[in-house]
């Protein structure tokens, strides 16, 4: 693939606590599994990454133990890492908490990564075949959606924009959500998130309405086990997923999400990429761990059996 994938998102350190039950408040419980392993953003780009898709981190990463990590695990995926380690913080990380039924909650504590610049993306140019993919939870550290916000004015017109609001997209500041909807040429996120943004509980519905939002471009609202729902060129199309024994569902939606971006990069059909993303996010919730999705030769057998 000539084209290249720009990720603009957080790289985190992910503290994996499985549990039998989430605790009553002021209550306690014992993990009966502790993994710490790189997360965040780190998990669509490692996804587009083992598809083929060559991929840069333009995000902050800090200096320290959680740092390290991060680094040492994009390097493993043949990431390019853009940016120097900021000397002022470590990486943050985000407690998660997956229990019995492979359900997940999360508790974020910010580090280097929520310190970007628009000085830092200066030199920063996607190319027209390029991807660019900016996390809603950038929007919320008042640094990074400056630094943000200043660039998508830049972007070549022709550059793909990819936009996941994630679960705090309520958190958005209105003129910043706007912004991204105005020029996003993929908004992409699950049903939740898009009854929050619509106030509309039916997928199907909440995705006609966030299609009429966007100047430019198509939604993608993620339906878990039943697959994906795409608003694009005036339709809307269902797009059924596979059926799977799901281990962890930690890292579901990342993983569709990178694999989705790496078909539209090789040029395949949005419907046809939809497809190979929901068969990306039933693999990877077959494993345990927020980084699980398959290689391309794994997927391809997948989606090839009988």
């Amino acid at each position: 693939m000539s084209a290249r994938l720009w990720h603009l998102g957080n790289v985190v350190v992910d503290l994996v606590l499985e549990v039998p039950a989430l605790p009553e408040r002021g209550g306690d419980v014992l993990a009966t599994r502790t993994e710490h392993t790189p997360g965040g953003g780190f998990n669509v780009m490692a996804a587009a990454a083992r598809q083929g898709l060559a991929v840069g981190y333009a995000g902050a990463h800090g200096t320290g133990p959680f740092g390290d990590r991060a680094r040492a695990a994009l390097h493993t995926e043949g990431i390019d890492v853009l940016l120097a380690p900021r000397t002022s913080a470590d990486t943050g990380f985000v407690v998660c908490l997956v229990d019995a039924e492979g359900e997940r909650t999360f508790v974020t504590s910010p580090g280097a990564e929520a310190t970007l610049t628009a000085a830092d993306l200066t030199e920063l140019r996607p190319e027209a075949a390029d991807l660019v993919y900016v996390s809603g939870y950038s929007l919320l550290h008042d640094s990074n959606r400056a630094a943000l916000l200043d660039l998508l004015p830049r972007l070549d017109p022709a550059v793909t924009l990819v936009t996941d609001p994630g679960p705090l997209v309520r958190e958005i500041p209105t003129g910043a959500l706007e912004s991204l909807l105005t020029r996003s040429d993929w908004w992409s996120c699950n049903a939740r998130e898009a009854a929050l943004l619509t106030g509309l509980d039916e997928p199907a519905e909440a995705a006609r309405a966030l299609s009429s939002r966007l100047r430019r471009g198509s939604v993608l609202v993620r339906t878990g086990p039943d697959g994906c729902l795409l608003h694009h060129g005036g339709r809307l199309v269902a797009v059924p997923g596979f059926v799977v024994d799901a281990v962890d569902l930690n890292g579901a939606g990342d993983a569709h999400t990178g694999v989705f971006m790496a078909a539209l990069a090789r040029g395949v059909d949005p419907v046809a990429a939809a497809r190979r993303a929901n068969a990306g996010a039933a693999l990877a919730v077959t494993a345990s761990g927020p980084a699980t999705a398959p290689d391309a030769a794994r997927l391809d057998a997948f989606l090839n059996q009988p």
